[in-house]
């Protein structure tokens, strides 16, 4: 079940969910940034929008993918866009960066720059991160 704010219009995972209470354009995330980093965008929204009761929300710095909770959060880099996702257990295999415990739960990223290093194993993690929370 989800709410939007009476004030930003967003809409989020329920009432009184602390967010940033303003409207951002998708579009100003992605101004400056390559072609390439859009599409990759684009595939990964196209695959997760679709999951059952996902709320997506963007801040002037990153685009917030709810279902209770942040499951996945993209920031738009220059070069590259990092995904921020959580898992149950460590990832210390590429393409995972960084993987650190955060509370029950560990707090994993991956930087993507080009459409070819968007691998069914990324979406595997992101569905991972889905069902967890």
């Amino acid at each position: 079940m989800s709410w939007t704010c009476p004030k930003c219009e967003r809409e989020l995972p329920w009432p009184d969910y602390r967010h940033y209470c303003r409207r951002v354009s998708l579009d100003t995330l992605f101004e400056g940034r390559s072609e390439e980093l859009v599409l990759v965008f684009d595939k990964i929204l196209a695959e997760v929008a679709d999951w059952d009761k996902v709320v997506i929300s963007t801040t002037p710095n990153c685009i917030v993918f709810y279902r209770r909770t942040a499951f996945l959060i993209i920031r738009p880099m220059k070069k590259w866009l990092d995904l921020k996702f959580y898992s149950g257990r460590v990832h210390k295999d590429k393409p995972v960066l960084k993987s650190v415990e955060s509370g029950n739960k560990f707090e994993n990223h991956i930087r993507l720059t080009t459409l070819d290093e968007l691998k069914p194993g990324v979406f595997i993690y992101l569905r991972e991160s889905y069902e967890l929370i």
